[in-house]
């Protein structure tokens, strides 16, 4: 059963889009920050997008005021087990994109193009199926280094694709820079302090810990407080540990150690936050390499240990080439983690020209402008400007 709002349009629109992809943030984000430069482009496109039943994407949905619908996709990692739910839920999720796209194409004026656009993973794998039976474009955009699964197997149905981050081994896929919702130009260092109390007379740490696989990443901070305070020094952390109600616990671990710090579950604005920061610590996921990129803001990365592929570790590749970012292994053990890491980050701590020389970095690899050059090559206009 596919839920969320019936597709709606006027009669005066030549395009509508359907974008296909969900089950974490990484995936609707981009696609919202393609949606927001196609209306740059012509205000009459129309978009619905399509997400797993996860309450995170109707959330992240919900708060931007799109319209969606839900399908029943599921991951068929798991076992056997959840081979046979993927396989279960499978013709349900190709229905439900059929019936989305059927009702743009019969809302819409009879002119109207519609191209299905996915953003890769599990949740958007039906839409190649739907687009082919429903004669509709498909498009594929790639966010990872590592192209997953569900993504080569998209990538040979998709008339064209799109990706935000350098890939070995596809060569016709269209390259272009990260993908980044909000960022029309890099923001007000004072608007980002204030946003969130911090002192404008410290540097700021920005750690996107978390309860979604990041978790040693908060603890990993508040070890480094205890074990290396005095590296601390002139510096406040603006931390977002998320929903697991770690917050207390990490908020009293920065006291303890004599560390200013602001501890928040969520930040809505992270455009604010890194206009805030001098340094990011935190994953390396493909959003997050993106912001960093898009705010010049220099990074210690511990990419998630659990993924076979290490696409984060891909992911943040171009950003320590270019000097920008270090990448840690994450020995998920906080104790460890200080042992192995805690001496280089305190010593980048204490070493401005070399924060000062890492932003430098960010100099030669050119705007974060993915999301216009993407929605350009949809619209038919300079599709080839992002891989020059």
């Amino acid at each position: 059963m596919v839920r969320g709002s019936r597709v709606t349009a006027g009669t005066d629109q030549t395009r509508g889009f359907v974008f296909v992809g969900g089950g974490t943030g990484g995936h609707l984000y981009p696609a919202m920050a393609i949606y927001e430069q196609l209306v740059e482009i012509d205000a009459g496109v129309k978009a619905h997008f399509i997400c797993s039943e996860r309450h995170l994407d109707s959330a992240i949905l919900d708060a931007a005021g799109a319209e969606f619908s839900t399908i029943q996709a599921t991951s068929p990692s798991g076992g056997v087990r959840g081979l046979l739910r993927f396989a279960r839920n499978w013709g349900p999720s190709v229905r439900g994109v059929r019936r989305v796209i059927g009702e743009m194409k019969e809302s819409c004026d009879a002119e109207t193009v519609v191209t299905v656009v996915s953003m890769g993973g599990f949740v958007s794998a039906p839409s190649a199926m739907a687009a082919k039976a429903e004669g509709c474009e498909l498009v594929l955009v790639n966010l990872d280094a590592v192209p997953g699964k569900a993504n080569r197997w998209i990538g040979k149905r998709a008339a064209r694709a799109f990706t935000a981050a350098k890939v070995d081994g596809f060569g016709d896929w269209i390259w272009t820079r990260p993908i980044v919702r909000g960022f029309a130009g890099r923001r007000s260092k004072s608007r980002g302090l204030g946003e969130f109390g911090l002192d404008g007379d410290r540097k700021t740490i920005l750690v996107t810990g978390g309860s979604q696989g990041a978790r040693s990443v908060n603890r990993f901070m508040v070890e480094m407080a205890k074990e290396h305070g005095g590296a601390f020094e002139g510096w406040q952390v603006l931390h977002q540990v998320g929903g697991d109600g770690d917050g207390e616990e990490i908020a009293l671990g920065y006291r303890e150690a004599g560390v200013r710090a602001v501890v928040v579950e969520y930040i809505e604005e992270m455009g604010a936050a890194l206009a805030a920061a001098d340094l990011a610590i935190g994953r390396c996921g493909a959003g997050t390499v993106g912001e960093c990129w898009a705010a010049g803001v220099p990074a210690v990365f511990l990419p998630y240990p659990f993924h076979k592929d290490e696409h984060q570790k891909h992911n943040a590749a171009v950003l320590v080439e270019a000097g920008a970012a270090v990448v840690c292994e994450d020995l998920i053990d906080a104790g460890k983690n200080v042992e192995a890491h805690g001496g280089m980050v305190a010593g980048l701590l204490m070493d401005s020209e070399k924060i000062t020389k890492m932003r430098g970095g960010y100099g030669g690899l050119g705007e974060a402008d993915g999301g216009r050059v993407i929605a350009e090559g949809l619209m038919g206009e300079d599709e080839d400007r992002g891989s020059e």
